[in-house]
């Protein structure tokens, strides 16, 4: 897969991550461990789930002069006892890099894996699995890396990527007195919305739906909308005679257990933002061979 981030981003991000965990330095492995002694060591996973973050655990090692190589590539499946990697170097440097190579190697698989069981859960349908904004501040480039390692799809990355109106925008309008309601609000985009920018509209409910298709939007996000109503939003998407077919989304309240059912609405995007903000690191462990 691409990598995510650029290098002197990521570089940064393990300098500080590193710098938060040594403090002053390891008084343990400096108490315990020959500052010249090389070795070995296996990252394992033990659980089921998929990898993602390989390149971060890489960073963390390569800058405490120590060399990681994945045996299981980022998007790939793992068992419990398999393999995900392997470290040689000053064992000092191994054991100086072990919890931040965990940590940003399974909170990354975390996301990857949960992504995946999201993905399988609407197979069959036309459905795409997005993730939002509710990302880890400043880790959102590897957090959405994750969700596109474990088959999902990016939503926007961030505010200046496409024009997105909410509920909090059609107040703040009318708070403003620029708009007292939300047709008014939407012709506010008018002159102002960039060239060749997607335009999204989330709709409260089906009347609003209607007036947002007016606007000829990329999609509209239909927000917290009941089962029935999902599938008559489709129908009516579907039937609009107006300029462009935008695509459907479905957001709010998403879980494992109901995914399946709105996919099976006929929406065209389920958003998702327990992909990022409630995902389970995958559980990994680091052994140095003796």
């Amino acid at each position: 897969m691409e990598h995510p981030v650029p290098e002197q981003e990521l570089s940064d991000l393990v300098r500080r991550a590193l710098a938060e965990d040594r403090g002053e330095g390891d008084l343990t492995t400096t108490a315990m461990v020959p500052e010249d002694a090389a070795g070995r060591a296996v990252i394992r996973a033990k659980a089921e789930g998929v990898i993602a973050g390989g390149f971060a655990a890489a960073e963390v090692f390569r800058q405490l002069g120590a060399e990681y190589r994945e045996t299981v590539a980022d998007g790939g499946r793992v068992s419990p006892g398999d393999v995900v990697g392997r470290v040689r170097g000053r064992l000092a440097a191994i054991l100086v890099g072990e919890r931040t190579a965990l940590n940003l190697l399974g909170r990354l698989s975390g996301i990857a894996t949960l992504t995946s069981r999201f993905v399988a859960a609407v197979a069959g349908t036309r459905a795409r699995i997005l993730d939002t904004r509710k990302t880890t501040p400043l880790h959102r480039a590897l957090e959405k890396y994750a969700v596109r390692a474990g088959g999902g799809s990016n939503h926007r990355m961030g505010l200046s990527d496409q024009i997105l109106v909410k509920e909090n925008h059609v107040a703040a309008a009318r708070a403003a007195g620029a708009a007292p309601g939300f047709d008014a609000a939407l012709r506010l985009l008018g002159e102002g919305r960039p060239e060749g920018v997607a335009v999204g509209i989330e709709v409260r409910d089906l009347s609003e739906l209607h007036i947002a298709l007016e606007f000829a939007p990329a999609y509209v996000l239909c927000d917290n909308f009941a089962l029935d109503d999902l599938r008559l939003a489709v129908r009516i998407r579907d039937d609009w005679p107006g300029e462009g077919r935008p695509e459907i989304e479905a957001s709010g309240g998403v879980t494992l257990e109901n995914v399946a059912e709105i996919a099976a609405t006929g929406v065209d995007r389920i958003s998702v933002g327990a992909l990022t903000h409630s995902a389970p690191a995958l559980d990994l462990s680091l052994a140095v061979e003796s």
